[in-house]
């Protein structure tokens, strides 16, 4: 069975083109929204040839798609700090700087809405946070080992906890957060790990 355009991982001197393009459609996201997105555009703004951009992504959701899978791969790995609720910090601190950051906070804001009224921009936005709550999961399960969290904690359940008032907030009031409330999302989700919230065993 043949991979959906744009979800095969390309090598040599084709990952430069990759990487133009996917460059290319997140100014276009950060700065206009996925209205915007036009694969004959993104060709121009990346310099390349607008028959390579048709066939390799075939349409604006597989270059979505793609560029989702990309930001998972340049996600900042997980920082193990010795205790859970330093590891949750350290996740909700690195949430809230991506929120923050212009680009960024601007291009996530562009999928969310999108993902809200399109299937596989909807699809690709899940893979994407299953990504990355795979990758700070072990925190919790650590933790666990430890002692510092009951038995059978649904670690990914802890992770998602974290993030899920920061992108709340962002979303419901405009606001961008804040260092207090990275704060703020690691220490009620480490609360109510440690209180048994999160136990489905």
């Amino acid at each position: 069975m043949s991979a959906e355009p744009g979800t095969v991982r390309p090598g040599g001197r084709t990952a430069r083109v990759r990487a133009a393009v996917l460059r290319a459609a997140g100014d276009v996201l950060a700065e206009q929204g996925f209205d915007q997105l036009d694969l004959a555009d993104i060709a121009r703004r990346a310099e390349v040839g607008k028959t390579t951009v048709y066939r390799r992504w075939g349409s604006v959701t597989g270059l979505v798609a793609d560029l989702l899978v990309d930001m998972a791969e340049q996600s900042s790995p997980r920082e193990e700090t010795g205790s859970v609720l330093g590891d949750l910090r350290a996740n909700a601190s690195l949430v809230q700087r991506t929120l923050a950051d212009p680009r960024q906070g601007a291009l996530f804001r562009a999928v969310i809405a999108a993902a809200a009224c399109d299937e596989r921009t909807a699809a690709a936005l899940w893979r994407f946070y299953e990504v990355r709550v795979d990758e700070w999961a072990p925190c919790v399960e650590q933790g666990v080992a430890r002692g510092e969290l009951p038995a059978g904690t649904d670690a990914r359940a802890v992770v998602r906890a974290v993030s899920a008032p920061l992108y709340y907030g962002l979303l419901t009031s405009g606001v961008v957060p804040d260092a207090a409330a990275a704060e703020r999302a690691a220490r009620a989700a480490h609360a109510a790990a440690a209180a048994g919230v999160y136990v489905t065993e």
